[in-house]
C-alpha cells in the first residue's frame, strides 16, 4: 500500500516536471531574443561611438592641421612683411686698422660751405672731414646752406651735437669752431674740388699749402669717389656719417620720443618717405597726375631756378624710365600690392606735399592710419622746429632709421642716406620700388588691362623680392660706360657702405 503511494507521487512529479520544461521554452526563446538584440544594439553603439569619436578625431586633426597651415601662412606672411632679412651675421666694422696713421697737428685750415638739404651736407661734410685727414689740415666747423629750397638760417651747432663731433673725431682730425684771428684776415685758395676724387687728386692738391694756409671749399657733396680708396679712409667717412655727425641733443630727444610713440601706437610701422614737395617735382619735371596749371607752375620754378641746368623735361618719358617720384595714389597701390594690411600704421617722413591733404585722398582711403610729425608732436615740442626745414627733416631721418620698415617714394639724398645707415644698422627691412616696372603695371590697370587682385600683387611681390635691403656688395658702374660719367651710375657708398664698413669676421666685431 505504502509502496503505491509513493510510485503515485513520482509519477506525478514527473509529469508536472515535463510540463514545466515544455512551458519554459518560449520564455527561454524571448530571453535569447531579447539577449541577442540587447547585445547587438550594444555592439553596434559601441562601434558607431568608436566611429564617431574616430571621426571627431580626425575632423579636431584636419582643424588643427588647416589652423597650423594657417597660422605658418600667417607667420610667413608676417616674416615677408616685417622681419629684417637675414644678414648672415654681419656687423659694423669702423675702427682704424694698424696702418692707420693720426692726424699731426697743423696750422693749415679748410674751411667748407656745405650745400643741399640735410642729408646731401650730411655726407658732404663726411666727405670733407677725410678731405681734411688726406692734406692733413685743420677744418673749421661748416657752414650750413642757406641759399637752398628752404631757405632755413639754421647753424651747425643747431642740428648737429658740436661738441661731440669735434671728441669723436680727436683721432682723425683736428676740428676748431672758427679760423684763429691770426689767420682770418689771409689770403684764401678758393677751390671747388672736382666730384668723386681720388685720395692722389687730394695728395696733389697739397701743393696749396704752399701759397695759402686756408682752403675755402665752395661744395662739399661728393667730393671723393665711391670706390677704390684706402679702407681707412672708407672707415673714417663711416664714423664720421655714423658716429661724430651725432644730431643735437633736443633733435635727437624728440626724435626718440616720437619713435617711442609710434612705437606704443602701432607695435611697428612704416616710414614713408615721400618725396612729393614742390621743389622736387619742379626739378625732376613730372607733371603726371597734375592739372594743367599745376604743370606751369612747376615749369616756371624750374625755368626760375638758375643751378638747376635741365630746364625741358618730357614728363611722360621721365615717368616710363622709372625717373618720377611715384605718387600718393601709386604708393597706396604698391603697398598694398605687397601685402600690407589697411590697418597698417605709416608715418610720412615729408615736407610740405605738393597738392595738400587732397593729393592724400587715394593713399588714405587705402591706409587710413596716416601719421605725420605735426600730428605726433604737440605744437610746443614743434615750437623750435617750425620754419626750419633742416631741423625737421633730422626728425624724419631718426623715425626713418628707427622704423620697422623704410620705404621711399624716390631714390633722393633722404632716401639713399637712410638706407645705408640701415644696412650699416644690421640691413633693417628697406624696401626701394622699382618704379620703371611698377609704371608698366599701374597703366595696366590705368587701361583696364588688369585689376589691382592676386595677380597684380603677384607680380608686384616678384618684382621686389630682392629689393627689401637683404645683403649685398655695393654695385659698380653700368656696362658699357666709361670715363668720368662711369661714377654717375656707381651706387653711392653712403647708400651701401658693404664692404669696408660692414664685416663678417668675428675678429673685426665692435661694440
Amino acid at each position: 500500500m505504502v509502496k503505491h503511494r509513493s510510485s503515485s507521487r513520482s509519477s506525478s512529479s514527473s509529469s508536472s516536471a515535463r510540463f514545466f520544461s515544455v512551458k519554459a521554452i518560449p520564455l527561454y526563446l524571448i530571453f535569447i531574443f531579447a539577449f541577442t538584440i540587447w547585445f547587438l544594439v550594444f555592439t553596434s553603439r559601441n562601434i558607431q561611438t568608436d566611429d564617431q569619436t574616430q571621426d571627431h578625431q580626425q575632423h579636431h586633426q584636419h582643424r588643427d592641421s588647416r589652423k597650423n597651415l594657417q597660422r605658418k601662412s600667417s607667420e610667413d606672411l608676417d616674416s615677408q612683411l616685417w622681419t629684417p632679412p637675414f644678414s648672415y651675421g654681419l656687423h659694423p666694422c669702423v675702427k682704424p686698422s694698424s696702418r692707420y696713421k693720426e692726424f699731426i697737428e697743423s696750422d693749415r685750415y679748410i674751411t667748407v660751405r656745405s650745400n643741399g638739404g640735410l642729408n646731401q651736407m650730411r655726407t658732404g661734410i663726411a666727405d670733407m672731414v677725410a678731405v681734411a685727414h688726406i692734406m692733413n689740415a685743420t677744418l673749421v666747423i661748416p657752414e650750413l646752406d642757406k641759399r637752398s629750397f628752404w631757405r632755413d638760417s639754421s647753424v651747425f651747432s643747431d642740428i648737429f651735437d658740436e661738441e661731440h663731433f669735434i671728441e669723436s673725431l680727436g683721432r682723425d682730425v683736428k676740428v676748431v669752431k672758427k679760423l684763429p684771428k691770426e689767420v682770418e684776415s689771409l689770403p684764401r685758395a678758393r677751390k671747388h674740388f672736382t666730384s668723386w676724387a681720388s685720395v692722389g687728386y687730394y695728395e696733389e692738391m697739397t701743393h696749396l699749402w704752399k701759397e695759402y694756409k686756408v682752403i675755402h671749399v665752395a661744395k662739399s657733396d661728393s667730393r671723393l669717389a665711391n670706390n677704390d680708396l684706402p679702407i681707412d679712409i672708407q672707415r673714417l667717412r663711416c664714423r664720421v656719417l655714423y658716429r661724430g655727425l651725432r644730431f643735437s641733443p633736443a633733435i635727437e630727444s624728440l626724435g626718440q620720443k616720437l619713435v617711442e610713440r609710434l612705437k606704443s601706437r602701432a607695435g611697428r610701422f612704416i616710414a614713408l618717405h615721400l618725396r612729393y614737395e614742390k621743389d622736387m617735382l619742379a626739378f625732376t619735371g613730372c607733371t603726371y597726375g597734375l592739372t594743367d596749371a599745376e604743370s606751369e607752375e612747376l615749369r616756371v620754378m624750374r625755368e626760375s631756378t638758375s643751378h638747376w641746368k635741365i630746364k625741358s623735361i618730357n614728363s611722360t618719358e621721365q615717368r616710363v624710365e622709372g625717373l618720377c617720384p611715384l605718387t600718393p595714389k601709386e604708393v597706396g597701390i604698391f603697398l598694398k600690392g605687397l601685402g600690407y594690411p589697411e590697418s597698417t600704421v605709416i608715418y610720412i617722413a615729408a615736407g610740405e606735399i605738393y597738392g595738400g591733404d587732397d593729393r592724400l585722398l587715394e593713399l588714405k582711403s587705402r591706409f587710413p592710419n596716416l601719421v605725420f610729425k605735426e600730428t605726433l608732436a604737440g605744437e610746443e615740442e614743434l615750437e623750435g622746429f617750425t620754419g626750419h626745414a633742416t631741423k625737421t627733416a633730422a626728425l624724419d631721418y631718426i623715425i626713418s632709421v628707427e622704423s620697422d620698415v623704410f620705404v621711399p617714394s624716390h631714390s633722393g639724398n633722404m632716401a639713399r642716406a637712410v638706407e645705408g645707415h640701415r644696412r650699416f644698422l644690421g640691413h633693417r627691412r628697406t624696401i626701394t620700388p622699382d618704379r620703371k616696372g611698377l609704371v608698366k603695371l599701374f597703366d595696366k590697370v590705368e587701361r583696364g588691362q588688369m585689376k589691382e587682385g592676386e595677380k597684380f600683387s603677384n607680380l608686384v611681390k616678384s618684382m621686389h623680392q630682392d629689393r627689401q635691403g637683404a645683403p649685398r656688395r655695393r654695385k659698380g658702374p653700368a656696362q658699357g660706360i666709361k670715363g668720368r660719367a662711369r661714377f654717375r651710375t656707381e651706387e653711392a657708398f653712403y647708400e651701401n657702405p658693404y664692404p669696408e664698413c660692414i664685416c663678417s669676421s668675428k675678429e673685426h666685431r665692435e661694440p
